[in-house]
């Protein structure tokens, strides 16, 4: 008689599902950041513009402009980092009282399980917000210390303008990296909710997911917009 492989309460099927989940959420993330030469991604052309809005920095006068972008994407940072943490205390009270999760299941005639099954699923999904609420408030740390960091540009356009300009613009990529992966843990937390419904689902929402955030990153429109005409 052949014995599956169980960890806990995680029949043979939730295990490769949820691993499918971590390779992908890993696997995208990795090559978003990594792009192949030929195939340039929207995070790596970010980057330009990036560097580029900094150089033109030096000579706008004023920077109303630039201090407005800056606000914007605090707040954005702020508002997901917020989410998410709302999230997480979300799902930490359903982890409380996972047999009403299991009741509802009941009623939808879905395969119930053990309560402890709920709880690691319930899990997957905090463990993911939480990791995206830690990229966002760095993300949002680094956006202030780039505000700081272009503060400090002079207004005259010189040697050391442009120096710490470009140290702006460095930290100004890796904010936008740090709330990218954010981004990419939210996403995969939503589709880790689709274990709720079994490990077959689970799979094709992860699967659905990882394309889109491929397609996104590179063959989207706005990718193609992007590619027109980019900073040298």
């Amino acid at each position: 008689m052949i014995e599956t492989f169980h960890i806990g309460p995680l029949g043979p099927g939730d295990i490769a599902a949820l691993a499918l989940l971590v390779a992908c959420w890993l696997a995208i993330g990795w090559i978003s950041e990594h792009p192949p030469r030929n195939r340039i991604s929207v995070g790596r052309l970010m980057e330009g513009y990036r560097r580029e809005w900094m150089r033109q920095l030096v000579t706008r006068e004023p920077r109303i402009f630039d201090a407005a972008i800056m606000d914007s994407l605090r707040h954005g940072t702020t508002f997901f980092a917020s989410t998410s943490l709302i999230a997480i205390g979300g799902g930490f009270a359903l982890i409380g009282n996972p047999e009403r999760l299991a009741a509802v299941a009941s009623d939808l005639a879905l395969d119930t399980g053990p309560a402890l099954l709920w709880e690691a699923k319930i899990l997957t999904a905090i463990m993911l917000g939480a990791n995206a609420f830690l990229k966002f408030v760095w993300a949002h740390r680094l956006f202030n210390y780039c505000a700081i960091a272009m503060a400090a540009v002079p207004n005259d356009v010189g040697e050391i303008a442009y120096a710490r300009a470009a140290q702006a613009a460095e930290v100004n990529i890796n904010a936008a990296k740090s709330f990218n992966r954010g981004l990419r843990s939210v996403y995969f937390a939503l589709a880790s909710l689709a274990w709720m419904l079994g490990p077959v689902v689970l799979v094709t929402a992860t699967v659905l997911t990882t394309a889109m955030l491929w397609r996104r990153e590179f063959a989207s429109t706005s990718r193609r917009a992007l590619l027109a005409n980019p900073p040298g």
